[in-house]
């Protein structure tokens, strides 16, 4: 791409954080800094500034081939670069840091960020183990901030319409059964990037394999469902159907969570024939399906139809950041909030028990 005088300026003056503050909307926009780039997801950060929907006040990141990528592709000045985390929250004071690293160095960020009062909101699961989760939340009360964890399937109308239909409308009775599918063909088959698969892939760096990448959405949604409330037991079947690509880890998980008067049915997987992230509901009285993230089919004894999905109050992680910062939305036990996610942790974690020693583990 070309890069024009104008565009330069542009860039220069936001990295000196004088472009405009607020959004056409007049919402705040916020300067945000960035914790690593050897995840993936960050590829949404980038088109999210790149629209000028968020500031980027610096990236952290100390790789060479990776700032050179990404100074490439998005046509990064070398002003928003720093070696380390330290050195970008000190030039920069940014409003919030979001981590684009392993799993394992969640926590780092946080022990950096939390007690220069900076919030911080990291890519799904909240952390390897719940020790480190744990500490996480201390240094989250400790200093005052919010730590926030971000799933793509938080964003998705047709969650956040099955949520409101059983918890508000009770529309389909109490909940009986969920089952959660998510996954794709593996991380190596769709083609993500080696500096993310070589953490995607370790045991300790991401804690597991396919059962924390894609487990950790199961969890979340359930935990959401049941309104902040951990199951009683976790039991887990693990496979390692391609021991030749991923080596380290499993690639298939069946997690199973047993709740007082519901059952919850984890089905993440590196083998299934396509991409998929849908969430299936049981009630006394009928039945919701989210195929995706804009259909959602409701059964009941009398019909069987598609039903008209509305827009969700949060359509992506920054709106909803920018408001939680402000204290205009208060994360209660939602999708992204810290005690959510610490019993994402604690179930995650349980899993790798129950599959490692072939047993029920009650929490």
């Amino acid at each position: 791409m070309k890069i024009t005088h104008l565009s330069m300026l542009s860039l220069l003056l936001t990295s000196l954080s004088l472009l405009p503050t607020t959004s056409s909307l007049g919402q705040k926009v916020l300067r945000v800094g960035v914790a690593g780039l050897t995840h993936d997801h960050v590829h949404n950060i980038m088109h999210q500034f790149k629209s000028g929907e968020v500031i980027i006040a610096g990236i952290a990141e100390s790789d060479p081939q990776l700032i050179a990528r990404y100074k490439k592709n998005y046509q990064l000045p070398d002003s928003l670069f720093y070696n380390t985390l330290p050195e970008l929250v000190a030039h920069t004071h940014p409003d919030a840091v979001l981590a684009y690293n392993a799993i394992s160095e969640h926590l780092g960020v946080v022990e950096i960020c939390a007690p220069l009062g900076i919030s911080v909101m990291v890519e799904k699961p909240l952390a390897t183990t719940v020790k480190d989760a744990n500490r996480i939340a201390a240094l989250a009360q400790q200093y005052h901030i919010h730590v926030l964890t971000n799933y793509e399937t938080t964003w998705y109308d047709t969650n956040q319409q099955i949520y409101e239909m059983v918890n508000g409308q009770h529309a389909i009775g109490d909940t009986r059964k969920m089952i959660v599918h998510d996954g794709h063909q593996g991380p190596k088959e769709i083609g993500c990037s080696s500096d993310f698969l070589n953490w995607l892939t370790d045991p300790v760096k991401n804690g597991g394999g396919a059962s924390r990448d894609f487990g950790c959405y199961g969890a979340n949604l359930m935990t959401w469902l049941m309104n902040g409330q951990a199951p009683i037991s976790v039991t887990a079947l693990f496979h390692h159907i391609k021991p030749s690509i991923y080596p380290k880890v499993e690639d298939d998980a069946t997690i199973l969570l047993e709740y007082p008067n519901a059952t919850g049915i984890i089905e993440a997987s590196w083998n299934w024939p396509f991409s998929i992230k849908d969430w299936e509901v049981f009630g006394t009285t009928g039945y919701l399906h989210a195929l995706n993230d804009k259909e959602l089919l409701e059964r009941t004894k009398r019909s069987y139809d598609s039903v008209t999905v509305h827009p969700a109050a949060y359509r992506d992680n920054i709106a909803y950041l920018a408001d939680v910062l402000s204290g205009k939305t208060d994360p209660g036990n939602d999708l992204s909030s810290l005690p959510n996610n610490l019993i994402v942790v604690r179930i995650l974690e349980a899993a790798t028990r129950s599959a490692k020693e072939g047993r029920r583990i009650t929490l």
